[in-house]
């Protein structure tokens, strides 16, 4: 493996009713709080007004951001911005799902800066300063609520990066099982193949000697699958909804990719086609994903037959590595696709007519992946194979 350091800052308040502890963390930052969500969601199942109850109780001054896209724009975080600059913002609150805590964190760093917020993300500055926020999480899925990443889409120029760095870490993070009950299922489905799609990215690294990262990705997507499979048709489970709610965070805190930091050449692959046709991200790499893994299976095939085999189940007997390797992505296709995930781009109406402007765009800083350098006529073939 590769030398690394690891720091994760985050406090972690897990289990039902946690959200009990909601002002005390608060209150060490201010009493001045700006609260970020989505489209109404959480004030449907209540989540809303429980937290509005218990920031009135410890007499907090509330302001409300609302409205936060599933790709959360770099429009909406301005205004988030400019109410925090306007009001004198103590900490910020995101109460939601990945795209909420993605563009509060844009807020948190904007709000200490006179430029663009977008500026952030295309790396033209870096964040010296930011506010503080905490999360409440009601979609299991991304791993925001425990990382330093964020992923926005400029709405006006059709481009969409993931951007990160120390100033985007929340200083705390409650997440309750409750909270995600009323996801439905189409929303629970894209929640799992995202934080599996994480677990690829990092498990395909440009490292050597990772065998105890190995059985960390491989038990995590072994634990996803099986609970999964059963919480998609029980979707009221607590003790399902806990076991993926948890999964969706370790999947992305950084834990499984000590010594590598993996290859995420599918992440770029679909920001350019949901910056382009604003398609759900989890969608995108539903169909991306197996496709990127087949076209690469030449490149390392013992790395993606001792997939197939440690979390598929594929029996390697007579078999070569590659034979055994696709037939590990069949499965995966076929568990995403028995669970409900859309299997081609044609599924979302899209067709060949822009293949040419999102490979541009996927290929805006240069060859992608790390696993595997992917140059521009790499990127078309895992598109027109995803047709």
């Amino acid at each position: 493996m590769n030398n690394f350091e690891f720091y994760n800052p985050v406090k972690l308040i897990f289990g039902k009713g946690q959200i009990s502890q909601l002002t005390n963390e608060l209150s060490q930052y201010g009493k001045k709080v700006l609260v970020v969500y989505g489209g109404g969601s959480i004030k449907r199942n209540g989540l809303y007004d429980e937290v509005m109850s218990l920031l009135k109780e410890a007499n907090m001054e509330i302001h409300e951001l609302a409205g936060v896209e599933p790709n959360p724009r770099v429009s909406t975080a301005r205004k988030g911005a400019e109410i925090c600059k306007a009001h004198d913002i103590d900490v910020v609150l995101a109460v939601g799902g990945g795209s909420v805590i993605d563009c509060t964190k844009l807020i948190a760093s904007a709000a200490k800066y006179d430029g663009d917020p977008w500026d952030f993300v295309i790396q033209k500055a870096k964040p010296q300063d930011a506010l503080p926020f905490g999360t409440i999480l009601t979609l299991a899925a991304t791993g925001s609520e425990m990382n330093a990443g964020s992923v926005i889409t400029n709405e006006e120029t059709q481009e969409k990066y993931g951007w990160g760095g120390p100033f985007n870490f929340p200083k705390f993070s409650i997440l309750d099982p409750t909270y995600t009950i009323s996801v439905p299922r189409d929303q629970t489905v894209y929640g799992i193949v995202d934080m599996m799609s994480h677990i690829f990215e990092q498990y395909y690294n440009e490292a050597t000697n990772t065998p105890v990262q190995d059985e960390m990705c491989e038990g995590v997507l072994r634990a996803i699958i099986d609970n999964g499979a059963k919480l998609v048709d029980d979707l009221e489970n607590y003790d399902l909804r806990e076991t993926i709610l948890l999964a969706g965070t370790i999947g992305l805190n950084n834990f499984l990719r000590l010594g590598y930091q993996g290859d995420w050449a599918s992440h770029d692959i679909e920001h350019a086609v949901s910056a382009v046709y604003d398609i759900p991200h989890a969608g995108g790499l539903a169909i991306l994903f197996p496709n990127w893994m087949r076209h690469n299976v030449h490149v390392n095939p013992a790395r993606f037959a001792k997939m197939a085999v440690n979390v598929f189940g594929v029996d390697p007997a007579g078999k070569t590595d590659e034979e055994v390797a696709y037939e590990g992505i069949d499965r995966l296709s076929a568990f995403w696709t028995s669970i409900g995930a859309p299997q081609t781009l044609a599924d979302y109406q899209i067709d060949d007519a822009k293949l040419e402007l999102m490979a541009d765009k996927a290929m805006a800083n240069g060859p992608l992946g790390k696993f595997v350098k992917l140059e521009r006529e790499d990127v078309l073939a895992i598109l027109k194979a995803s047709l």
